[in-house]
């Protein structure tokens, strides 16, 4: 009798540690948002990719593991301290398992390195330099939506086949404009073309206008706007009111999506040329997504939105196929299974973190030839995954040394 209870009781052990071993480890899985909601890039990806998060999540049926998953967000409103305290409380105090979108690179940067230092995932979706995968890497760190460097093989290798062989700058002071600014300008310079100056300005800007004076004098051929959000808007108005491509000069939106386009209209973004991971209007399958998407938030997604679906999803395939939450286990399931959905369709994830998927070559419609509302774009080109991000091997990160 006793030894059938000890067997029994040992039996009903390793059933118990069975299922915690498939199961999250603290009885939910919580995801983080973190952007910025009411600056410069709250259009870019704000509220909308907190939507977009939850949108995954349903869609997933609301539960991994048989354990609900929790979306909470909060506004960094641009700031790397304000992110770090936000992240930090996150994982020590709230039982955050991931953070993910990080809007801003300064910020993308500083939360990855607390992501790393307490071995937890975040997954970077509106933020842009290509260190977050290169000298900043991390095991945990992972890099999905787009970068700089595929930003500058898009538009900036369009515009020099085009002839637009000299580049100033307007940079926007930070680890995002930088970044965009020497990536786009390492291209002109190996595609035969020359830089001829750059300047920079404080984000947020309001006045543009000693800046373009700069660009416009430097007699340039094109005027790279290495910014986004309401910065890369307001400059592209302000240039207008100086005659600046009346004059012959060419303006490039490096980083410039559906959500800007929408908010500055047609009329005055035609011609421009821009790069971004995701197009709503590419086919049935985008559309039905796209359609979803503005039911509940009004609008149609951009990459970073879009992105974000994607990175939460893929997240959550990782966490039913690895049977835990835990850290380890996820990412390196991350790193393994391929990316397959409505936004990184065939993409493939590097040891450094960066999902490699292809990139679209946009130009904004004339207003005559948009033909319902949000038909913004004419796709130029695709630009395979392989040409526009760097191989992770000379991407500058020891992961994969």
């Amino acid at each position: 009798m006793r030894k059938k209870l000890i067997a029994s009781v040992a039996f009903l052990l390793a059933s118990s540690t069975a299922v915690l071993a498939q199961s999250a480890t603290d009885g939910k899985v919580k995801i983080g948002i973190l952007n910025d909601q009411s600056g410069v890039y709250a259009d870019f990806g704000g509220k909308s990719s907190v939507e977009a998060a939850k949108m995954a999540v349903e869609d997933f049926g609301g539960k991994v593991l048989d354990v609900p998953v929790e979306i909470v967000d909060a506004d960094h409103q641009n700031k790397a301290d304000i992110a770090s305290n936000i992240a930090r409380q996150w994982y020590d105090t709230e039982q955050v398992d991931a953070i993910m979108e990080l809007t801003t690179s300064s910020v993308a940067l500083a939360v990855q390195a607390i992501a790393k230092e307490k071995k937890k995932i975040d997954i970077v979706t509106g933020a842009a330099t290509t260190d977050l995968t290169g000298k900043a890497c991390s095991p945990y760190g992972f890099h999905w939506a787009y970068d700089t460097h595929a930003l500058a093989v898009g538009t900036g290798g369009a515009l020099v086949k085009q002839g637009g062989d000299s580049w100033f700058f307007l940079t926007a002071d930070y680890a995002f404009g930088y970044s965009l600014e020497q990536q786009t300008s390492e291209y002109v310079k190996a595609s035969g073309g020359t830089v001829v100056g750059a300047v920079r300005h404080p984000l947020s800007s309001q006045d543009f206008s000693s800046f373009l004076l700069q660009a416009q004098s430097s007699g340039a051929k094109v005027i790279g706007l290495a910014n986004a959000g309401l910065d890369t808007s307001n400059a592209i108005k302000q240039a207008a009111e100086f005659g600046i491509t009346q004059g012959g000069q060419h303006l490039a939106a490096l980083l410039f999506t559906l959500a800007e386009v929408h908010g500055l209209g047609l009329e005055a973004a035609q011609g421009l040329t821009l790069t971004e991971g995701y197009y709503w209007n590419r086919d049935d399958e985008s559309r039905a997504f796209a359609k979803k998407f503005f039911d509940r938030t009004g609008k149609m997604p951009n990459m970073v939105h879009s992105g974000t679906y994607s990175a939460v999803t893929q997240y959550l395939k990782a966490v039913q196929k690895a049977g835990t939450d835990e850290t380890e286990a996820v990412a390196k399931l991350l790193h393994e299974m391929p990316v397959d959905d409505v936004f990184g369709r065939g993409g493939t994830v590097g040891a450094n973190g960066r999902m490699i998927h292809d990139m679209y070559l946009l130009q904004v419609k004339k207003p005559a030839d948009s033909k319902e509302p949000w038909d913004y774009f004419n796709v130029l080109a695709t630009i395979p995954g392989k040409e526009a991000y760097i191989d992770p091997a000379k991407s500058g990160c020891d992961l994969v040394k």
